[in-house]
């Protein structure tokens, strides 16, 4: 933890995850590399899905935003650690906190609305064939992601506004290595949080939905892929399911275990390990996971390494 003889007045003092100096060198060392892995994957995916032909369907548009929504997230939490390990420091002003809060938020309620349109998506590819290019036409498409980013915006506003109308009246000291809503409400000493379970629990409600939705559409589609008689077809509906359920389940099961488990004053390592795979792993590893049993990602990331040109 770092460790402080002042107590910040203005700002907040995040503890990371260990006092010793040259743990917080290599901590910091090893959230750089992950970063620049995470930044690099994901910004080969935006790349990839906007310029090759062969990757311009609805399913390669919904990842394409799946990337820049984790490439966002991992800018939010990750770059300011870094420098705080480094420096020594684990200050954050007021307004870095507030902003922190915002766009994290903003940026995983995104994720979720993003996956639930991609298990929509391939509901439709593969229940709906037939009515494929109707139900998800280009307009449609564009609209589900505006919706995404609205709606991430909006719960980002509210999560945001509600955290920061309490007021803080316990020592400004955060266990965590970022601006944690779960954390921050421990700070008040009033009921003043109770509007923020408010919300919390109104964004939990409309989250629990879309999972609701993401299981109901795998239900069908594991019922139609187990119905068809080919292996091959099988195979490939597999190729393109699988790495999204996994995707899911790993975002999902990790930041719920996060948020669910009782805040405590000193976490444990499970505590910090549930924070770091759903804030830093998971937006790593998304595009690792997209890639591996994709041959048209494969081939679309051989053309732009070998800079090879994009044809259809």
């Amino acid at each position: 933890m770092f460790v402080r003889n002042i107590t910040p007045t203005s700002g907040f003092l995040l503890t990371g995850f260990s006092d010793n100096r040259e743990l917080q060198i290599l901590h910091a060392w090893l959230f750089l590399v992950t970063y620049l892995l995470g930044s690099a994957g994901n910004f080969i995916i935006i790349t990839i899905t906007t310029l090759d032909p062969q990757l311009q369907s609805p399913m390669y548009y919904f990842l394409k935003h799946l990337s820049l929504l984790d490439l966002s997230s991992l800018s939010v939490t990750v770059p300011q650690y870094i420098y705080n390990s480094l420096e020594g420091s684990g200050y954050v002003s007021y307004t870095q906190c507030m902003l922190q809060v915002f766009f994290f938020t903003a940026f995983a309620w995104g994720e979720v609305a993003i996956l639930t349109v991609m298990s929509y998506d391939r509901y439709v590819a593969i229940c709906l064939p037939l009515h494929y290019e109707v139900i998800m036409s280009l307009r449609k498409c564009i609209w589900a992601v505006a919706a995404v980013w609205v709606s991430g915006g909006i719960s980002g506003t509210l999560y945001t506004a509600t955290t920061f109308s309490i007021r803080f009246c316990r020592a400004k000291i955060i266990p965590q290595f970022f601006c944690d809503v779960p954390q921050l409400l421990k700070l008040s000493c009033s009921n003043d949080y109770l509007i923020v379970i408010g919300v919390a629990g109104f964004l939990s409600a409309v989250g629990f939905t879309c999972f609701i939705g993401i299981v109901l559409s795998y239900v069908h589609i594991f019922s139609t892929v187990f119905k068809m008689p080919s292996a091959e077809g099988r195979s490939k509906v597999f190729s393109t399911c699988l790495p999204h359920l996994f995707v899911v389940s790993l975002f999902l099961s990790t930041g719920s275990c996060s948020y669910l488990n009782p805040t405590s004053d000193s976490p444990t390592a499970l505590d910090f390990l549930f924070s770091i795979f759903y804030t830093v792993l998971s937006p790593t590893l998304n595009p690792v996971i997209y890639s591996l049993r994709n041959e048209t990602i494969k081939s679309g990331v051989r053309k732009l390494l070998l800079n090879t040109k994009f044809t259809g």
